[in-house]
């Protein structure tokens, strides 16, 4: 499988591990990523706000560039999912096709609508498949309960999203079964970390993903883990003072989710990069109790 590979921000930069994990991954299913480093950053969901027309044209830009070269685009976020899959089905509308066209114009860049937007859990359970992933795992991660924290972006909105049932998804979870963790299903799941909202309303930010981080927790969870690097930051880099905001303990180890696809085909912690988070993963590694085979 060959694919464009849009690493988005963070794992780029504060979130290196994520991307470190990712092309392990990718190597060991071959699966070829492309990398353009024309990309520009999606938005976010900022700029949306702001200037809907400006951030469909920013993804639009991106989406050409992976059509030139007649390539899907593999995405590593919830966030830049969302923002890639919305400007493919906004630029539909005519009207707003026109606008985009106009700014893209001058740059000598068309975008004909032929990109698909992959997140790498719909590649790994659907395009690998699971029983390709449960082949290649080395080290189940049994006696792991993982819950599974989906994101806003990746969910929502569902009838645009086009994907799973937002407030009963079952990919991730299924995933998770495959590499040998025990899911677990708790309501937080579904909800949002409060990343939106950290840098306007800080506290209510923290609030919103300790209980998210509680919620988990009171289900059995050892560990959570993410599809999203900005739900990463939020549940791992900001876990201190979410733990302030909802006062009580909080100490949950946070993965991205190629982290544990990783660690289940045989990479060691090194490779995933696990001394980078913040809130240590070695007591949820510890619960695991098959050996490497």
């Amino acid at each position: 499988m060959r694919i464009a590979y849009y690493p988005g921000c963070v794992a780029q930069e504060s979130g290196k591990e994520l991307d470190m994990a990712t092309r392990y991954v990718a190597r060991a299913f071959g699966i070829e990523l492309v990398e353009f480093p024309s990309f520009s950053c999606c938005g976010s969901g900022f700029i949306d706000e702001a200037n809907e027309a400006l951030n469909i044209a920013i993804n639009a830009r991106n989406l050409a560039i992976a059509e030139k070269a007649g390539l899907d685009i593999l995405t590593i976020c919830s966030t830049c999912q969302g923002m890639l899959t919305l400007a493919n089905l906004r630029m539909q509308d005519p009207s707003m096709r026109a606008r985009v066209d106009g700014a893209l114009k001058p740059l000598g860049i068309e975008y004909r609508g032929t990109v698909k937007v992959k997140h790498l859990l719909r590649v790994l359970t659907e395009d690998v498949g699971l029983a390709a992933v449960k082949a290649k795992v080395r080290r189940p991660l049994a006696g792991m309960k993982v819950g599974a924290f989906y994101g806003c972006h990746l969910l929502r909105p569902g009838d645009e999203m086009a994907w799973e049932d937002g407030e009963e998804p079952h990919a991730f979870e299924d995933l998770l079964a495959a590499i040998g963790a025990t899911p677990v299903d708790y309501r937080g799941r579904v909800m949002c970390c409060g990343f939106p909202i950290q840098f306007v309303k800080p506290e209510t930010a923290s609030r919103v993903g300790g209980r998210q981080i509680l919620d988990a927790k009171a289900h059995g969870a050892d560990a959570m883990a993410t599809p999203c690097p900005l739900c990463h930051i939020s549940l791992d880099a900001y876990q201190n003072k979410a733990s302030k905001a909802v006062q009580a303990p909080l100490d949950m180890p946070i993965f991205h989710l190629p982290q544990l696809v990783g660690l289940a085909i045989g990479a060691s912690p090194e490779d995933m990069g696990l001394a980078r988070h913040l809130v240590p993963t070695q007591p949820a590694l510890a619960k695991v109790s098959a050996p490497a085979r």
